[in-house]
């Protein structure tokens, strides 16, 4: 049976370190969303536009379930590194896998918000092209730190929360 991983948690709490680790482990297909946005977008963010990016993070999400699916119904496993924010977020991708008669796994990365805040700091300062894909200010951290749901008992029943 193939597996559908959805990494979430909130900035810094080292979703990419864990999607790579974890696509290794399960030899799953990969997909970041960092680095797609940075490759066919950033040249053209003039500001930082919530509306304008989801719009663009929802191209790419098309685009990338699109090449998972196909995975997906050859029996590969896919890890989704896409930041899922939101519960709504989350559940497109675990109804598209329940359509392909696949339960999709959350994986839950639960680590504090001080811990979060100094790995982001590390990382802007490191620049390590293995998890960097463009700075992250301490707007941006407390911005998107407002919007994270964290997943409910609901999403977690074929899932984990991987503690700090």
């Amino acid at each position: 049976m193939p597996r559908l991983i959805l990494v979430c948690g909130g900035t810094g709490a080292g979703k990419t370190t864990y999607s790579n680790s974890l696509s290794e482990q399960v030899s799953a297909i990969r997909f970041s969303i960092d680095p797609w946005m940075q490759t066919l977008f950033a040249d053209d963010m003039t500001s930082i536009d919530y509306d304008w990016m989801i719009e663009r993070v929802q191209r790419c999400y098309a685009q990338i379930w699109e090449v998972s699916e196909q995975i997906l119904k050859t029996d590969g496993n896919v890890v989704l590194d896409l930041g899922f924010t939101t519960k709504e977020q989350r559940n497109v991708f675990v109804d598209r896998a329940i359509r392909l008669t696949i339960k999709a796994e959350v994986h839950y990365l639960d680590v504090p918000p001080q811990i979060r805040k100094q790995r982001v700091k590390t990382r802007n300062q490191e620049r390590d092209p293995a998890v960097f894909a463009f700075e992250v200010t301490d707007a941006m951290f407390d911005f998107m730190e407002s919007r994270f749901e964290i997943p409910d008992e609901n999403e977690l029943k074929h899932g984990i929360i991987v503690k700090a």
